[in-house]
């Protein structure tokens, strides 16, 4: 399956989960495109099925719980480069002859 069919397919589980917990559709699309990728419908979608959250503000605190799970993520792996790129300069220099 490729990236885009997998995205769509966690798309729709997370929208058909929440409409099956009786909520309409259209708060389920807004959920999903919040959570933007695969990875964090898919965990959303999991929390539904485990957590089994008894309103719409104990989904959309997760979604936010999520959201800035993944941010930090983001910020981690953004540090991590720059530190690595860094450390690469100090090791080899500007790569000018001295």
């Amino acid at each position: 399956m490729s990236a885009p069919e997998s995205w769509k397919e966690a798309y729709r589980e997370l929208i058909g989960s929440i409409v099956k917990m009786g909520y309409p559709e259209e708060f389920g699309q807004v959920i999903a495109k919040n959570l933007g990728s695969e990875k964090t419908m898919r965990r959303m979608t999991a929390y539904l099925h485990n957590a089994k959250p008894r309103s719409a503000e104990e989904i959309a605190d997760e979604m936010l719980a999520i959201m800035s799970d993944r941010e930090r993520w983001i910020k981690k792996k953004e540090a991590e480069e720059a530190n690595a790129k860094y450390n690469e300069l100090l090791y080899f220099g500007l790569g000018q002859d001295e």
